[in-house]
């Protein structure tokens, strides 16, 4: 069931980015990657326990995009994230294939501004060397809102993106005697450069 949900989700991304190619004068395609400045959220070590604040780190990301209009715009993109989040010296790894679905707008020159709903597909988490399989849903729904410059070909954006409703993970610790949770919503900032074919 789990491989069935990854693959209608990279058919239903991939569909609508070549429907975007196709789509009208002004469309485009193309490869974007970057870094995400990045937190998870709460962590709580045992059942009574106070939760726990990550720090932020750098994660990276790769994928493509479409782009339909000019003007206004339409731009699904297809990628996959890579983030890491500490918790008093133990990290916490989440790989994600998400799928944004923004809308934006240029509001002056080369800029614009853009946001909507990105489609988040979790494929692996791991804390402190420990692979958490039971993530309470891997399929979840974030927002992506933030600015973008684009110049011809070449594009660079920075977005903001959180996931909207929790996703805890829950698994056991301490030598297996008590039951951890962590919150598996992204919190992060994300700088893309971009390249149109």
């Amino acid at each position: 069931m789990k491989n069935l949900k990854r693959t209608a989700f990279i058919a239903v991304a991939l569909a609508l980015i070549g429907f975007s190619v196709n789509a009208q004068k002004g469309s485009a395609f193309g490869f974007k990657g970057g870094l995400n400045y990045s937190a998870n959220g709460d962590y709580f070590e045992a059942i009574g326990d106070n939760a726990k604040n990550p720090d932020r780190n750098v994660g990276y990301h790769l994928g493509v995009f479409g782009k339909i209009g000019n003007q206004f715009y339409f731009r699904p993109e297809l990628i996959y994230t890579a983030t890491k989040s500490d918790y008093d010296n133990n990290d916490f790894n989440v790989k994600k294939l998400d799928a944004p679905l923004l809308v934006g707008i240029k509001v002056l020159g080369p800029v614009s501004v853009f946001g909507g709903p990105s489609l988040q597909y979790i494929l692996d988490t791991e804390f402190d060397g420990i692979d958490i399989d039971n993530v309470e849903d891997d399929f979840s729904v974030g927002l992506n809102f933030g600015i973008a410059l684009n110049f011809n070909k070449i594009g660079i954006d920075l977005r903001y993106e959180r996931g909207f409703s929790d996703n805890e993970a829950t698994f056991l610790s301490n030598n297996n005697i008590s039951i951890s949770r962590i919150d598996t919503r992204p919190d992060q900032l994300i700088l893309s450069l971009s390249i149109a074919l």
